[in-house]
């Protein structure tokens, strides 16, 4: 900023700023020398011009001064007059506080003398006005009464227990005692404090078991944890050491919060009246202005005297029943009533659970029968898989008229509603998980009450305590749990799960005649704070007596019926029965799951202190019960199941009128083993008990492995008693044989994943190495074959494809087992968090045994695949070996085919017509696939041992192969093209027997690699009536084709 920048320079005249800039900064300093400039014009060549400049400098700073004071000349006037005005106001100033001071001395004087008189009227009108207070509190305290009944007719319970408390403070007051028309208000407080207590009891009640006007909702307890709301509870304690819950942990600031907010309007001597609603009204308007910012007040603390607690609840983000709770509690806290109001809560707490569940069973009976009459809740489920199954398969039927299903149905130890996803399952689940949801949030309320009593019964026995006091004890019977009426968490826990048994126990038809007992004297124990010495270390021992494992719904209300008829002790039944279809110990596999997440579900609303008493009872209980009592009696029924399953005379009999074509589904009638089929069933069951209870899933998987095991060695055994001693059976056992059946491309039909890999590695080489050709030749060197060691009996090739097929469906059963085992094996058994390292489990080596098994089984129907196909080439080479041994001098021209030509086209006619339904076409493929390569080898080699054909043998050979190409390409899986290339390879190789030799040498020299040396050789050996062979023929084929 320059020097001159602030004047007030007018727009017109801005050149003088500029002209100011260009003055020397010498001239400008504070102290200004001029013998510096004087020398310089002296000394200067043009003086004249040196001495113009400086009067132009002159002029410029003249002008500027001119303007200066034109524009500041109006304002030092005024400022001069305004000096002036204020020299003479502080003149008069002077003059008056002057004439004050003696006027102050002269009434001096005058008080003086009057001072006794004065503080005489000064005493008087204090003591009037102190009277005058006292009859207004008389006045008041009067209407308090009434005022207290229009509170709880209000709902306003907080209001109406802040007057009581402060009424009867001021009746205690020095100055009221003494007045005789309170007496009679005395007495009506006395009575509105129980009628408060019990009030403001009701309605905790209430509360606590989500009844009340404020309760919360119902969120579902299989939503994740994050979902579940964090509800706050202002825990009044006076020692920070004491262990909190999750809730009391988040919000820390709300804990601070005093007993009463009114002493000190008592003892200022102001009316309660106005005082509280005026605060009322200016906090409503504080909040209608700025409503974003400030919480609005709940609706039952609207007509209450604003204190601590009530600003408190103001701020307080808690849940708004979370809110109506810690007003309760501190209603019982300002009544002096929390020991009582804690003792009826326990005397109340059993029953109304037993209600609650009892009512909450009922209604669902009810709405169910209304929304479907005379179906059970869960007939509306999806049917299953196996149920699906069931039901196709009941057009099925047998012999003796039993439909499949029947069967399946009879085999299983459980009704199809007890199946693991049947009707009674997915009822009970949906029970169990009803009711224990509602019992979470129950016990949620009770958590945040349960922490609030025990921190005002703290606060209230140790208030003038200074030092600091050890944590309360978790004990039930401990001090803490006296002064709270014996109403703790743990208590509330015990009873809660001790209900949750014995539904439990009603629903799996197990009678804890002993727990109802043990349940009832811990009740009545800690009801009455009496002192114990002994601790369950797992909660309640129950003793079991198991009925029937399936009940009907008629027979359980007879038990309970006979139950209740033994004493008025025991409690009645909850009714579960009138929802549930059959009742049972196998209702175990549907209560597991909830159980376990109700138990972790607790533990999470558990306070720290508490947090040991969620690793006992209820899961724990059932766990025990799953394990002796649920595992050995599957196991048991199961092991009968397998047993008479596979030991059925009609186990592995192929069905006996099959649809004529093959159907890849069981629903529409693939033709599985009744014997397998019904494995795969049981299999399928054991593993939905596995899936419904994951930590004992190893132990059933295990057992699932015991009778897949027993299956295998019955089908073993079933396929070895068809092929024993049959020559097709030791072939495939030979290694060589072996080698080349897996270097076939047909290999890549088979059911295994390395026969594709094997697939693609070698049909390229198939071609050029000639397989096939070794294969017919290995066959060809087992003639004469002989009908004894060939399989003529089609119900035994029937049972081989059937087996086949039926086994080849149980391995892909088995891997889906495996698959599932695998992926249950890497979750958690539930998803409620934190998750416990008990509750998972290693499946790895259950994975890799269902693995091996699947593949044991597929290994099993492969060789039976093999068996059909080579027994099928043996019936070829069986049938065409008559071809070598005959000679072909055929007298006319052939109109039908060889008799053995004939058999062989029947035979495989018939063979197909039969298997077909059995297996798929892939499969028919393979079976039936080698029959055209066998024939084909089996006719080229058959010239080498031929001796004598004529031109009509040639005939009838051709017309031989025309018949057996027609009759394998009717074959609808067989690939026609392949078959109508290997038989036209014959003709071809035959018709060459037409040619003079001079002309098959010529062919020979360009088709040398059509046939083999020795093939081209047989040729010329054979000898064709009228066809001369050069005696040097042989020689010139030798050197075509070097043998």
């Amino acid at each position: 900023m320059g020097l001159f920048d602030g004047l007030p320079v007018p727009k017109d005249k801005e050149y003088l700023r500029d002209d100011l800039e260009n003055v020397d900064e010498s001239w400008t300093v504070a102290r200004f020398d001029s013998l510096p400039h004087v020398v310089h014009i002296l000394t200067s060549k043009d003086r004249d011009g040196e001495i113009q400049a400086l009067k132009d400098q002159s002029d410029i700073v003249e002008e500027v001064v001119d303007e200066v004071v034109q524009t500041y000349h109006g304002g030092f006037n005024r400022a001069i007059q305004n000096y002036s005005q204020i020299l003479r106001l502080f003149s008069e100033s002077t003059q008056s506080v002057g004439k004050l001071k003696v006027d102050l001395g002269n009434a001096k004087k005058v008080i003086s003398a009057r001072n006794k008189q004065l503080h005489q009227l000064w005493y008087r009108s204090m003591t009037l006005r102190h009277v005058i207070s006292l009859l207004d509190q008389i006045e008041n305290i009067a209407q308090v009464p009434a005022r207290i009944n229009k509170l709880i007719d209000e709902n306003q319970l907080y209001a109406a227990v802040q007057v009581h408390v402060q009424s009867a403070r001021m009746l205690e007051r020095e100055g009221l005692q003494s007045v005789g028309a309170l007496q009679d208000v005395r007495s009506e407080l006395a009575k509105l404090r129980g009628v408060l207590f019990h009030k403001v009891l009701e309605a905790l009640h209430a509360h606590l078991y989500n009844t009340g006007e404020y309760s919360s909702a119902t969120p579902s307890m299989n939503e994740k944890d994050d979902a579940i709301p964090t509800t706050t509870i202002a825990a009044f304690s006076m020692n920070n050491s004491q262990s909190l819950s999750r809730r009391t942990r988040l919000q820390k600031g709300d804990s601070h919060v005093g007993a009463s907010g009114f002493a000190s309007s008592v003892d200022g001597g102001s009316s309660y009246d106005g005082h509280d609603d005026d605060d009322i009204h200016d906090a409503a308007d504080n909040t209608g202005k700025d409503g974003k910012n400030i919480p609005r007040l709940p609706t039952w603390l609207s007509e209450s005297t604003p204190d601590e607690f009530v600003e408190t609840m103001r701020k307080s983000e808690s849940p708004l029943h979370v809110k109506y709770l810690q007003t309760m509690v501190e209603c019982l806290s300002m009544l002096d009533k929390v020991a009582a109001a804690g003792a009826i809560i326990c005397q109340r707490l059993r029953p109304t659970i037993h209600e609650i569940i009892t009512s909450k069973i009922k209604s669902q009976a009810e709405y169910v029968n209304s929304s479907r009459p005379g179906l059970g809740h869960s007939a509306r489920t999806s049917t299953t898989d196996l149920q699906y199954v069931k039901g196709q398969l009941q057009k099925e039927k047998h012999k003796n008229g039993t439909s499949l299903a029947g069967s399946l149905m009879t085999v299983s130890p459980v009704t199809p509603v007890m199946a693991p996803m049947g009707a009674a399952q997915t009822a009970a689940r949906e029970l169990i998980d009803s009711v224990l949801d509602t019992i979470a949030r129950i016990f949620d309320n009770h958590v945040v009450v349960g922490e609030l009593i025990e921190s005002k019964s703290y606060q209230q026995s140790h208030m003038n305590a200074t030092k600091s006091v050890r944590e309360i004890s978790v004990s039930p019977d401990s001090e803490a749990s006296q002064a709270t009426g014996g109403y703790t968490i743990g208590f509330c826990m015990t009873v809660l799960r001790s209900e949750c048994q014995q539904l439990i126990c009603e629903i799996l038809r197990a009678t804890p005649e002993a727990a109802s007992a043990d349940a009832a004297v811990q009740t009545a124990r800690l009801a009455s704070k009496t002192p114990s010495k002994e601790k369950s270390e797992d909660g309640l021992t129950f003793a079991f007596r198991f009925t029937d494992a399936t009940v009907s719904s008629q027979g359980a209300d007879l038990i309970r019926q006979g139950r209740n008829r033994k004493g008025q002790n025991v409690q009645e039944g909850y009714g579960s029965a009138s929802v549930l279809p059959e009742q049972g110990i196998y209702l175990a596999a549907s209560v597991y799951r909830p159980v376990v997440q109700f138990t972790d579900k607790l533990a999470l609303m558990l306070p720290q202190k508490y947090s040991q008493l969620g690793n006992d009872g209820l899961l724990a209980f059932l766990e025990n019960f799953v394990k002796d009592h649920f595992l050995p009696t599957m196991f048991v029924d199961y092991r009968k199941g397998v047993q008479q399953a596979i030991s059925s005379p009609a186990a592995f009999r192929p069905r006996a009128n099959p649809v004529t074509a093959y159907m890849p589904s069981v629903s529409k009638g693939r033709p599985v083993l009744q014997g397998l089929l019904t494995i795969d069933f049981l299999a399928k069951e054991v593993l939905g008990w596995a899936q419904a209870m994951p930590k004992f899933a190893g132990d059933l998987v295990m057992h699932v492995q015991t009778f897949l095991e027993r299956t295998y060695e019955r089908c073993r055994a079933s396929y070895t008693e068809a092929v024993l001693e049959k020559q097709s059976y030791m072939l495939i056992g030979r290694h060589d044989v072996d080698n080349l059946m897996r270097r076939d491309p047909a290999s890549a039909f088979l059911p295994t994943s390395l026969a594709h890999a094997n697939a693609d590695s070698h049909t390229a080489d198939a071609e050029n190495d000639g397989v096939e050709l070794e294969i017919s030749g290995l066959l060809m060197k087992l003639r004469p074959i002989k009908q004894e060691s060939l399989i003529r009996d089609n119900n035994k090739l029937i049972l081989l494809a059937s087996l086949s097929d039926s086994l080849e469906y149980i391995a892909d059963s088995i891997e889906r087992f495996g698959n599932t085992s695998a992926k249950a094996s890497d979750q958690p058994e539930y998803d409620v968090k934190p998750t416990p390292v008990r509750h998972k489990r290693s499946g790895s080596v259950a994975t890799k045994d269902l693995k091996s098994f699947a593949e044991e089984y597929r290994k099993l129907a492969i060789d039976c695949l093999k068996v059909l196909r080579v027994e099928m080439q043996l019936e070829t080479v069986f049938n065409m070996q008559v071809m070598a041994t005959r000679e072909y001098l055929e007298d006319q021209d052939a109109e039908e085919p060889d008799d053995y030509i004939v058999s062989l086209i029947t035979q495989i006619t018939r063979r197909d017509e039969i298997i077909a339904p059995f297996i798929a076409p892939t499969k028919r493929n393979y079976v039936f696939g080698g029959i055209s390569a066998v024939a084909s080898h089996a006719s080229i080699k058959a010239l080498a041992e031929m001796k004598h054909i004529n031109l009509f043998g040639v005939q009838q050979i051709c017309r031989n192969t025309i018949a057996l190409e027609q009759a394998l390409s009717a074959i609808p899986s067989i690939d026609s093209d392949v078959v109508r290339t290997r038989l036209d390879h014959v003709r071809t190789y035959y018709e060459l027997l037409n040619m003079p030799v001079e002309a098959l040498l010529a062919f020979i020299a360009e088709h040398d690699s059509l046939f083999t040396a020795i093939q081209y050789y047989n040729l010329l050996k054979v000898q064709v009536p009228g066809r001369e062979v050069p005696e040097d023929a042989k020689a010139r084929m030798a050197d075509i084709l070097p043998i």
